[in-house]
């Protein structure tokens, strides 16, 4: 009896197949094999009605002031973003107002949002070119009051000479010796400088001082016979500024708890050091806009004077 049924279960199976099959058949012969009764001109046309009617239904939801279907989330203002401090302070600074040097490092100080004593920046974009050797803007300048920063010196020259970087202030003044620290990895300084004659041995060592901006360099004044002048302007306030790829130069200019005639003297000293660089090649404006913040401070717009 069950293998009757089984039999019998089979043969529907195979009707049932044999139906489908022939439902598939007659609907393909109903669509012509091309032009506008074939199957793929159908379905483009059906497709399109459907986006026609979304597009109609997502008009009337917004006619009516709802969100559409589908529709990305509107990203909050960025100003929303950011917290309750910086908010705070931001609105200290004149939306589209273009402010003097003066005022703006003056409201600098004022828009600081951190507890601690942040640095006031200056973010300048420049009209050169940073591939062009003759564009590619790399100096030095010595700000009248330093930048706020302990600055950790230290010199690798011959005995002679490290003796009397060592008197001049240098926090290491080493021979030899200095070798064997940058073996074992040792980076316990910002400013490297050394003689002429002794930047060949640290060759070896470009891989471990050069990503970190601490590679000796004449242009930065760190290459130098006068080993004792260089210490005493690193130890005072000497800052290297250069251009990034996107020709623009970040300084800090102090702190913000620097007396504020200071701070814009050692703005201004920059500024005139800028200046002073302007490639004789460049065509057309050299400084393109300036803008003086704090480390997580609002941005402000300074006016362009240096062009």
């Amino acid at each position: 009896m069950a293998e009757e049924n089984t039999a019998k279960d089979l043969q529907d199976s195979e009707v049932i197949a044999e139906t489908v099959e022939q439902d598939v058949v007659e609907a393909e012969e109903k669509f012509a094999k091309s032009g506008k009764k074939s199957k793929k001109h159908i379905e483009e046309v059906k497709a399109e009605e459907e986006r026609q009617a979304r597009k109609a239904e997502n008009k009337a939801l917004e006619e009516a002031g709802e969100k559409p279907k589908g529709a990305a989330p509107v990203a909050r203002p960025k100003i929303e973003r950011r917290g309750k401090k910086y908010q705070e302070k931001a609105k200290l600074v004149e939306a589209g107002k273009v402010y003097t040097l003066k005022e703006a490092l003056e409201l600098a100080q004022k828009t600081n949002p951190s507890k601690f004593d942040a640095t006031v920046e200056a973010h300048v974009r420049l009209g050169v070119d940073p591939r062009q050797a003759d564009q590619n803007i790399r100096a030095t300048v010595v700000l009248p009051h330093g930048n706020g920063k302990t600055v950790r010196v230290a010199v690798f020259a011959p005995l002679d000479e490290a003796k009397k970087a060592a008197a001049a202030g240098a926090d290491i003044a080493e021979d030899e010796e200095f070798l064997k620290r940058l073996e074992k990895g040792e980076i316990d300084f910002d400013v490297l400088i050394s003689t002429p004659a002794y930047m060949p041995k640290l060759g070896k060592f470009a891989r471990l001082l050069g990503p970190k901006g601490l590679m000796p360099n004449p242009k930065a004044g760190t290459v130098t016979t006068d080993i004792e002048k260089a210490v005493k302007e690193s130890k005072a306030g000497k800052v290297e500024y250069r251009v990034d790829k996107q020709a623009i130069i970040h300084i800090g200019l102090g702190k913000t708890s620097f007396d504020a005639a200071k701070l814009l003297e050692n703005a201004e000293t920059f500024f005139e050091s800028l200046k002073s660089h302007r490639p004789a090649s460049l065509k057309g404006s050299y400084v393109k806009s300036i803008f003086v913040t704090t480390s997580q401070g609002p941005s402000i717009t300074v006016e362009n004077l240096y062009n």
